[in-house]
């Protein structure tokens, strides 16, 4: 994790914890710090399980489940919808994230899109002051582009038998 990015979201969970009386757990550094340390997207399971393995620090999943409601009302991450599966990611890492979405299969990947980031940043928005942004584009991968192709070959070479 950068250190300044460190910085920023460590500050933002210690003010919110003692503007509201709350401890200064462990657990929710260590769940932030992973968070942070983490390359893209995540799942619960896969959190949890990165910190019992590599970390040596297990924590339970109400834990894990909890520290993460209070990461997203503190916009430390985002939640993303993708099919059947919610996943997180951290919000300080990138100013945006797009994502294509196969609807056959559900592989995600991440767009590079450099015009997308610099039309989106250029944008000018009337009295809104934008942190982040996501956009999901949904279509079909070139994986299920080819078995569609071979299924429809095969059903062709049949009907003209």
């Amino acid at each position: 994790m950068k250190e300044n990015v460190k910085e920023t979201v460590t500050q933002i969970l210690d003010n919110y914890l003692a503007q509201n009386n709350r401890r200064k757990t462990p657990e929710r550094y260590a769940i932030l710090e992973t968070v942070y340390a983490m390359n893209g997207y995540f799942t619960l399971d896969e959190l949890g399980k990165r910190l019992a393995e590599e970390r040596r620090f297990p924590v339970s999943r109400a834990t894990l489940y909890n520290t993460i409601k209070l990461f997203l009302k503190l916009r430390l991450i985002i939640e993303h919808h993708f099919q059947k599966q919610v996943t997180y990611s951290a919000a300080y890492n990138k100013g945006g994230q797009f994502f294509q979405i196969c609807t056959l299969c559900g592989k995600v990947t991440d767009v590079k899109a450099t015009a997308l980031v610099k039309a989106v940043e250029s944008m000018r928005l009337r009295r809104f002051k934008k942190d982040s942004y996501t956009l999901y584009i949904y279509g079909v991968c070139s994986s299920c582009q080819a078995k569609l192709t071979m299924e429809k070959k095969k059903q062709e070479n049949k009907e003209s038998k």
